[in-house]
């Protein structure tokens, strides 16, 4: 969900305290700690992390884990 991510920002998520800057982001205060946090949880757990937006769309992150742990 959320207002969508434009491609030349990729390269910032999952990096710590990063935020993408926008009009939503200037409104809704945080620490850019989300994504970062849940990539590393899902490496320490050898799963994958994929991310899809679109700007003015939104945007889906699938995450999926081993069954079976790492």
């Amino acid at each position: 969900t959320g207002i969508g991510i434009a491609e030349e920002d990729f390269a910032n998520l999952g990096k710590p305290f990063m935020q993408i800057q926008n009009d939503y982001t200037r409104r809704f205060e945080g620490t850019g700690l989300g994504l970062s946090l849940v990539k590393g949880l899902v490496a320490l757990h050898e799963g994958t992390m994929s991310i899809e937006s679109m700007p003015g769309e939104g945007t889906t992150v699938t995450i999926s884990l081993p069954v079976n742990g790492p």
